[in-house]
């Protein structure tokens, strides 16, 4: 009887393992599809297999036999209608419905690639080379069944060449990674105040003038006095090269939208043509980054004939059916002074400045229509009135595409915050010199485009989202790729995947897998994105508490506290840590994985104060990203010159603190840190005035802080002579709207601040 029992019980447990054994391994595909089915073995693609495609299919056979041959070193044979084991590519609008989408199935003798249109063959050859593996001179695809499209019709991504110019072999690179992920339509940049991209035969002073500058700056534009290298520098493409791109770009079924900026950032080609400005010049291409107030002028007619013929030629090299014209950032100091444009005003109705814009983005707008164009801008296009049918990028948040939508016209999701890949994508000291801001992967691959807000009419006139890489501080290739990867990658897959499909921890399984096809591309991604962050806990009167984090399971935190460098023999981190009560401190933590150390030192440090934890309540609190609570103003934390780290705070109206310390003692200093970064919109307050109460109803000034000279972070300070008290209370008075001739004129400031100190 026992062995009878026996028996069973164990075919049981050799049938489980051998299931579990036999488990289909999951490919790291990105982006993940929308419907994915995997069986056990394999086809295998060996030099006796064969393509099966028509003649239509000329340059995706070609494509993907390159890509067999960089594998298994020898192409295919192609033929239609073969018995062969084969890949097989065909289109079936009734079998796959979706526009770009496709049915990949694999069995054991064939691949069938199957989609909608060409773009849908592009996708699934994509898919094919991400699941695919070498083994023995030859390529093992699962058997698999993949049903798969696009959330998003549009899936975009921008390259800046002007504040830096990129070689074609680089521009052909980015078009790959952009096939590869499935993106399909590559913005480019080319025409700015720091160098003008692209031959003009019309006007050769574009390329011998406008294309050249006589130096670049060194470091960050924040830093003054502003350093420069003494070099002269540019470039542009020809127009051969031009095509050769385009053409390149449409046998991965990439479109390319060419950006020619009007009626702003056009210093590059007054240097040029000089009389296409308000004041005659002279010009000269700018040097260093920033929005200037030297713009085409509205009020001349020769503007506009000199853009005209300039499109002529681009829509001559560009098949798209957009051309993008800018019409951002385009200040409006020359205009409001030029007799040219405020006759023009006069003529057209205008009422303003802002309507003089429209007007322009109008004119050229009608142009480009009537040689059968479509036009695309940046949310100012949207500042008096919006052309007919601009489709409208939104930039600057969300407001902008719902506007738009709201005029019932096409959006693209572009938001800065999220989607601006030269933000700083780690808050390490090591990060490389970046344009500014806070953007991490996780937030990247988090941010809903669509969000909940919006109302649902609406939403069908918000086509997709795009990325951008502006590259002021890019100039090389290498940092080019090192702020395009991973971030990229997270986009393309929430343009593609369905939203309930996209899991963050799972993404992040998938791409630690994503070095060695990026190898084939000649690409290295940054792979610090598993590094140590940190969170606070709890924070209470003279103290905090934070726990450490990691994304990547496997490896082990080992951390200090004395200042030390971590090491193998370093303390495991296991739970929250302590500030103390009494010190200022840093803790500082190394990742290790294999007992080895894996990527950089992270480091924490805090001061101890006297309102550190303490209760307080502040008028006209902020929402937002530059929002409470309030007591990160007291968190002994502070914000650093990265100011999306979420330790500043940002004022739009007069405010006021008041922090109780529990109970009444002396005082010696007091002060606020202060980011005085008027680049960016961010002014430091007109005054702050500091006070102080024992019973918090009756206050006494103690201090007034009015210097903040700093072009960065202010650690303004008053040191104080027999002050006792329980509340200290600190107003700031805001600095209202940005005045002309200052970045973000017209605008209300953002005054930032961080730690309230009181010692």
């Amino acid at each position: 009887m026992k062995k009878l029992f026996v028996l069973p019980f164990l075919l049981v447990m050799m049938n489980e393992i051998s299931a579990r054994q036999a488990a289909p391994a999951i490919p790291a595909l990105i982006p993940v599809p929308v419907n994915a089915q995997y069986g056990q073995g394999f086809c295998t693609i060996s030099k006796q297999t064969v393509i099966d495609a028509g003649k239509e299919w000329k340059y995706v056979t070609a494509f993907l036999n390159d890509l067999i041959k960089q594998e298994i070193g020898n192409s295919l044979t192609v033929i239609e209608n073969t018995n062969r084991v084969s890949v097989r590519l065909r289109t079936d609008t009734l079998l796959v419905r979706e526009p770009e989408g496709y049915l990949l199935e694999v069995n054991g003798f064939n691949v069938n690639l199957t989609a909608h249109d060409a773009a849908g063959i592009m996708h699934g050859v994509q898919t094919l080379r991400q699941i695919w593996k070498k083994e023995n001179g030859a390529l093992k695809v699962p058997v698999a069944r993949i049903h798969d499209y696009p959330r998003f019709s549009y899936r975009g991504m921008h390259l800046d060449v002007c504040r830096h110019f990129f070689p074609v072999s680089f521009i052909k690179q980015y078009i790959d990674l952009l096939s590869l992920y499935k993106f399909n339509t590559f913005h480019w940049h080319l025409t700015d105040d720091q160098g003008w991209r692209i031959e003009i035969k019309k006007y050769p002073r574009l390329q011998t003038v406008a294309a050249w500058r006589d130096e670049t700056m060194i470091g960050h534009k924040k830093e003054l006095p502003h350093r420069f290298d003494g070099k002269r520098y540019g470039g542009y493409y020809t127009q051969e090269q031009v095509k050769e791109i385009v053409q390149y770009a449409a046998e991965r079924r990439i479109t390319v939208i060419p950006e020619i900026e009007m009626p702003g950032h056009a210093q590059a080609a007054l240097a040029a043509y000089p009389q296409l400005g308000c004041t005659g010049g002279p010009y000269k291409t700018a040097t260093f980054w920033g929005v200037f107030d030297e713009v085409f002028c509205a009020g001349k007619d020769s503007t506009f004939t000199f853009l005209q013929d300039v499109l002529d030629e681009v829509i001559t090299l560009f098949p798209s059916d957009y051309i993008h014209i800018g019409g951002d950032e385009c200040p409006k100091t020359r205009w409001k002074a030029c007799p040219h444009c405020q006759q023009r005003i006069k003529t057209q109705n205008l009422k303003s400045e802002d309507e003089l814009q429209s007007y322009f983005v109008s004119r050229v707008t009608k142009y480009l229509q009537a040689k059968g164009k479509k036009v695309m801008g940046w949310d100012e296009v949207l500042e008096g009135g919006l052309a007919q049918g601009v489709t409208v990028m939104s930039w600057r948040g969300t407001a902008g595409a719902v506007e738009a939508a709201r005029m019932q016209h096409d959006a693209i999701m572009t938001t800065e915050d999220e989607y601006y890949f030269d933000h700083y994508q780690s808050l390490y000291p090591a990060e490389p010199v970046a344009a500014g801001g806070y953007t991490p992967l996780k937030e990247v691959y988090n941010y809903q485009p669509l969000p909940d807000s919006i109302d649902q009419s609406l939403l069908k006139y918000i086509k997709g989202v795009q990325g951008q890489l502006w590259s002021e501080y890019l100039s090389t290739t290498q940092q080019a790729a090192y702020m395009l990867l991973p971030r990229a990658i997270a986009l393309a897959e929430v343009a593609w995947s369905p939203a309930e499909s996209m899991e963050y921890d799972g993404f992040l399984e998938r791409l630690r897998r994503q070095p060695l096809i990026l190898k084939t591309l000649g690409m290295s991604m940054n792979e610090n994105f598993d590094e140590i962050s940190y969170s606070i806990n709890k924070l209470q009167r003279g103290s905090l508490s934070f726990q450490l984090h990691s994304s990547n399971r496997e490896a082990v935190i080992r951390y200090t506290s004395d200042g030390s460098l971590p090491d193998r023999n370093s303390r495991v981190y296991s739970g929250l840590l302590h500030s103390g009560r009494d010190n200022n401190g840093v803790v500082r933590a190394q990742l290790f994985r294999n007992g080895m150390p894996y990527g950089r030192v992270f480091e924490l440090s805090w001061f101890i104060h006297k309102a550190l934890g303490a209760d307080i309540t502040v008028t006209n609190l902020p929402s937002g990203k530059y929002g409470g609570p309030a007591d990160k103003l007291v968190n002994g934390i502070s914000g650093s010159h990265r100011y999306n780290d979420g330790q500043w705070v940002g004022f739009t109206k007069d405010f006021e603190a008041v922090i109780d310390l529990g109970k009444v003692q002396p005082v010696n200093k007091v002060g606020a840190n202060v980011l005085n970064y008027a680049w960016q919109r961010m002014w430091p307050p007109v005054e702050l005035v500091v006070y102080a109460s024992d019973n918090g109803q009756v206050y006494a000034k103690i201090a007034e802080l009015k210097d903040f000279p700093v072009n960065g972070i202010n650690k303004a300070r008053a040191t104080l002579k027999n002050v006792k008290a329980r509340y200290i209370k600190i107003t700031g008075k805001h600095p209202g709207i940005i005045p002309a001739g200052k970045y973000g004129a017209g605008s209300t400031a953002l005054v930032m601040m961080d730690e309230l100190i009181v010692e």
